[in-house]
């Protein structure tokens, strides 16, 4: 540190020091996310390791679901895996926050509006991806069946544009 004025370098120590400071404070912060997590959640999983179940009532019968991480209840980060069976629909409905929809296999049609129209909706294969926003009034359908993970912000809520499709109140 030959020829730096003694004002550099305390000026540099001080960025070393608050570098360290930062880094330190981020890794803490880390430390105290993995312990905070329940015993026994997976933050990592095969496809095999999945652990499917009923869907929440919220969704028609005859799917499966996982929750891949979060809490579908709280407020947070909360990924979610359902596999539709050949000929499902989730009637046209909305959500209170965005939700962001990546087809892990088969086709997904997934169209906008009030009305379940096939004809008119976006037929997406593995890969596909669509954010539906926040109150945006959508359905999707699988003809031949489909597997997807949904990203949303917690808690996850769902509103039938028309009551009668509700599975909750059948």
């Amino acid at each position: 540190m030959r020829g730096i004025s003694a004002a550099r370098k305390i000026q540099m120590k001080k960025t070393i020091s608050l570098a360290l400071s930062l880094t330190l404070l981020g890794l803490i912060s880390l430390t105290i996310l993995a312990a905070d997590a329940p015993p026994g959640h997976a933050s990592v999983a095969s496809l095999d390791e999945v652990k499917w179940g009923p869907p929440p009532p919220a969704l028609p019968p005859g799917a499966q679901a996982a929750v891949m991480a979060g809490n579908p209840a709280a407020t947070g980060l909360v990924t979610l895996r359902i596999k539709m069976p050949a000929g499902y629909t989730i009637p046209p409905h909305w959500h209170p926050s965005d939700e962001h929809v990546t087809v892990l296999s088969g086709s997904l049609s997934l169209g906008m509006g009030d009305k379940v129209d096939v004809a008119a909706a976006r037929m997406l294969s593995a890969g596909g991806y669509i954010v539906a926003p926040k109150n945006m009034h959508h359905f999707a359908t699988s003809k031949n069946g489909a597997v997807v993970q949904i990203s949303l912000l917690g808690p996850f809520g769902i509103t039938y544009v028309n009551p009668a499709d509700d599975p909750r109140k059948k």
